[in-house]
């Protein structure tokens, strides 16, 4: 099962994920080096970080925030965020700008590992916002020969690969684009020092070497990167706590307004969040920090202390109360980012503490420095799942809740598919030929088809828009549910394990939802009935849009004229038969636009002529959709055996 929340990161508009990655073989026993060592690596490839202008919080000692709790010490969520404030507005710039690191080799092995880890007193970002944050930066390098190996930026989430390059020149030192408001890390090594580029441009290479997706898109690499300078809109929220903005609680009297992101980048309603506005300020580079100014091109505005992480093991937490959206967003958005709005873990018990390798997130990454050095171990065989997402919007050419098309994704939207992973050894493609269709959450509705409401043996599904054309397409087994857009009119598919099809006719913003709630298709069956039913939903639909430009309704066209003083069938083959006049003259009668045969007793042409034909279809159809339902077979083929008109 693939299951996204599209728009959060670089990774919501291309993204790759990895099956069969916790099977790789283990790596070698990595220890901490001797402290002179480890410090000459240290301060040999310590990062340059070029902050965001809007950013609020940088690398800081969280130690002056510790309290004892119950015989342990803890760093307080209230103390860091409201002191760390006050210090901040005091100095008139960052207090006590710290990096901590730690140096470990592998067992047997001239490879080392040097990280680079940094603490903010608080994280705010649009769906990601904390007491706390840690961000993690590592320099894999030779001891012997004195080259950096690989470089990693750790991504917004673990769930999505990390910004990393392998084999930077010699004299390289990571520069650091920590993203606005979460901080992950976002590298720059090419000649554009202060900008992530994905791609190479302007005669530079690009900042990452990451396996590039292929068949999606053209070749992208997939790497989180760094989403604000790629042209995503990602506007910052408010975090709740107590049921007020958390800058007017009463044990933050440091923290105001101005303490959190900037306005002009805020948002204070879920639909600002899931339709962003389009003026949001580009990102711009703010305050340079660095170790060594000399390994900085621009001007550092702050020279950090350099610290052993050592220092810090003894905090057993970092703590803080839940927080929240200061508005209601729907379940499948909270569901998403639960996981983002707790309080962050102490490094030191994280897998990556104590074997930097474990965070190397690109296989083909791991392959090269698995031959060049014994410690480290094989990838594991992976199927990569590629898939690019596009959000679904109304089409300009389609009448109004008739029609959608897609465009760039959206900041938050969620979808979640099954997916069929081949063994030829490429890469698989998700959603239809390799899209993603997701829609903003301010304009969802849920489609859902309850596979339990048929005998059939269902196995695949698939939805269409008339006019954005096939939107979602998975396997099926058992219950599936799929977010469509509430402005589309949609044809909804299934097949069973015979091969046999049933089509459904899904409109959300005429009648099939109820406020926003879920469309549900509850009995799902296919074969005749099912299409017959469909036809007579197209019928109507048809009928309704010819209503629409029309004098005349439905209602009053009549289905049947005065044969010998009888009434009899207008349309052939919608009872299953046709009219006998036995020589007689059906008689004709006269609309504005129209005359009515007297040899067919049905219209020849015009408005009011498609009206009685459809009207006949939409009677075909409905009695072929019941007579499937009895059983009878026959007569339901008969039923739909309409006389060409």
């Amino acid at each position: 099962m693939l299951a996204i929340a599209a728009g959060v990161g670089g990774a919501g508009a291309l993204g790759a994920v990895g099956l069969g990655t916790l099977d790789r073989e283990p790596d070698a026993q990595a220890t901490e080096m001797d402290d002179d060592e480890s410090r000459q690596l240290a301060e040999r490839f310590a990062p340059v970080y070029y902050f965001d202008t809007y950013e609020k919080w940088f690398p800081a000692d969280p130690r002056p925030y510790e309290r004892e709790a119950d015989g342990d010490q803890v760093v307080d969520g209230f103390a860091a965020f409201n002191d760390y404030t006050e210090a901040f507005r005091e100095a008139g710039g960052p207090p006590n700008p710290t990096v901590f690191y730690r140096v470990v080799g592998y067992e047997d092995s001239p490879l080392a590992a040097v990280q680079y880890w940094w603490y903010a007193a608080f994280d705010q970002f649009s769906v990601n916002f904390h007491w706390h944050d840690w961000e993690l930066t590592q320099v894999f390098v030779d001891r012997e020969t004195g080259e950096p190996q690989l470089f990693i930026g750790s991504a917004h989430s673990r769930k999505v690969p990390n910004n990393e390059f392998l084999d930077p020149e010699t004299r390289a030192v990571p520069r650091v684009l920590p993203e606005l408001g979460s901080h992950s890390g976002g590298l720059s090594v090419n000649d554009i020092s202060d900008r992530f580029t994905r791609d190479p441009v302007e005669q530079t290479i690009a900042d990452v070497t990451n396996n590039a997706l292929e068949g999606v898109a053209g070749e992208v690499p997939a790497a989180y990167g760094l989403p604000r300078d790629e042209g995503f809109r990602l506007p910052m929220v408010v975090p709740e706590l107590g049921g007020e903005p958390i800058y007017e609680h009463e044990r933050l009297p440091a923290v105001d307004r101005e303490a959190l992101i900037d306005e002009s980048l805020t948002v204070r309603s879920f639909d600002e969040l899931s339709e962003p506005p389009s003026d949001l300020p580009a990102r711009e580079t703010g305050l340079v920090f660095a170790f060594d100014e000399d390994d900085a091109e621009a001007q550092v505005d702050v020279a950090y202390e350099l610290v052993p992480s050592a220092e810090l093991e003894h905090i057993t937490a970092f703590t803080g109360p839940q927080l929240s959206f200061e508005f209601r967003i729907p379940e499948f958005a909270e569901d998403a980012v639960s996981g983002h709005i707790t309080t962050t873990k102490v490094p030191w018990t994280q897998p990556r503490y104590e074997n930097p390798a474990a965070d190397i997130s690109d296989p083909a990454h791991r392959q090269v420095l698995a031959d060049r050095y014994d410690a480290i171990g094989e990838p594991a065989p992976v199927n990569q799942l590629v898939a690019a997402v596009r959000q679904v919007d109304p089409d300009d050419d389609a009448p109004e809740d008739e029609g959608v098309a897609t465009t760039e994704p959206p900041a938050e939207s969620a979808h979640s598919e099954r997916v069929e992973v081949t063994d030829d050894g490429g890469p698989d493609v998700a959603g239809v030929d390799g899209e993603i269709a997701v829609t903003a959450a301010a304009d969802a509705v849920k489609l859902e088809v309850d596979a339990d409401g048929t005998d059939a043996d269902l196995e695949r599904l698939a939805v269409e828009d008339d006019f954005g054309g096939r939107l979602y397409e998975s396997p099926m087994d058992g219950p599936d549910a799929v977010y469509v857009h509430r402005g589309g009119a949609y044809t909804t598919e299934v097949q069973d394990a015979e091969g046999a099809f049933g089509a459904f006719r899904v409109n959300p913003d005429r009648s099939d939802g109820d406020g926003g709630g879920p469309v549900r298709i509850e009995t799902p069956r296919t074969g005749k009935a099912s299409l017959a039913g469909f036809v007579s939903k197209i019928g109507e639909e048809t009928a309704v849009s010819v209503e629409g430009v029309a004098d005349v309704s439905l209602d009053e066209v009549g289905d049947t004229v005065e044969v010998g003083g009888e009434n009899a069938t207008a349309a052939t083959g919608a009872a299953g038969g046709t009219p006998e006049t036995d020589g007689e003259e059906a008689t004709a009668t006269e609309t504005d636009d129209d005359i009515i045969s007297e040899r067919t007793g049905r219209q020849t042409g015009g408005v009011t002529g498609l009206l009685r034909a459809l009207k006949a279809v939409l009677s075909a159809a409905d009695r072929a959709a019941e007579r499937a339902e009895a059983g009878e077979r026959s007569n339901a083929d008969q039923a739909l055996e309409t006389e060409k008109l």
